[in-house]
């Protein structure tokens, strides 16, 4: 206390200024107030950690002075606006994120080619058909039974051969050598009628059958017709036909 006087047993002298017992009072509330068991205390208007060199005894940090309270103020009162979290006790951060409103003059300009980045698709989209990126594909054979179980080879317009050959329009070659190296069979697609033909090479001594049967001819495709080549079976999936074929787009160059 400022005054020093002080009774027995260090209790302070009943002639003490009360002024200053009350201050006293409060001082040590407010300290006990700002400490927790990590040593932080409040001090001004900023919290701060001590460092373990700087705690008092039993890692209690050593009370400081909050500056003058009103005498008005009971220690019960300034103890509890001491536990009361304020504004004062935090220092302002710069913010991390920025948000971007429509119209801001200080908004980064987004490019439409910037690499990386969707771009919204407002309205009905315009699609352009220009070339080809490959030979246009209308079916498909399905390995279903045999080498190559799951697999598939693209059917392209016009003529196609089919052999085992890796030179071949239509290769099956996942390890069926009854199959021939080259020309087992055709299959042919007219973009003039949408249909497809199968022409078996009958100078091959190696049979093929469609359906379980052995032609000896041109004959038509349907969708899911069974192709049987040596130990393969393949299945005929159209995509072009009578709904749809590459010559219905009208801006597709020819």
């Amino acid at each position: 206390m400022k005054d020093g006087k002080r009774g027995q047993g260090g209790q302070p002298a009943s002639g003490g200024s009360i002024p200053n017992r009350i201050l006293g009072t409060l001082r040590d509330a407010l300290a006990a107030a700002g400490r927790d068991a990590t040593g932080e205390v409040t001090s001004g208007e900023r919290t701060e950690l001590l460092p373990r060199d700087q705690r008092g005894p039993g890692g209690q940090a050593p009370p400081q002075s909050t500056g003058a309270v009103p005498q008005s103020q009971s220690a019960a009162e300034a103890l509890r606006d001491a536990k009361a979290p304020s504004r004062h006790h935090y220092e302002a951060a710069e913010p991390t994120t920025r948000v971007a409103r429509g119209g801001a003059k200080d908004a980064p300009a987004m490019r439409v080619g910037d690499a990386g980045k969707t771009q919204v698709v407002r309205g009905r989209p315009k699609v352009a058909h220009g070339d080809f990126h490959q030979d246009p594909v209308v079916g498909w054979l399905v390995v279903v039974g045999g080498p190559g179980l799951g697999a598939f080879r693209s059917i392209f317009e016009g003529n196609n051969a089919i052999g085992r050959g890796a030179t071949q329009r239509i290769p099956i070659d996942f390890g069926d050598n009854s199959i021939s190296s080259e020309e087992q069979a055709y299959i042919r697609y007219d973009s003039m009628d949408r249909s497809f033909l199968f022409v078996p090479n009958l100078a091959k001594t190696n049979v093929v059958a469609v359906n379980n049967k052995k032609p000896t001819g041109a004959i038509k495709l349907e969708p899911m017709d069974m192709i049987t080549m040596g130990r393969t079976q393949l299945a005929f999936v159209p995509f072009c036909g009578e709904d749809f074929d590459w010559s219905e787009l009208a801006d597709l160059k020819v």
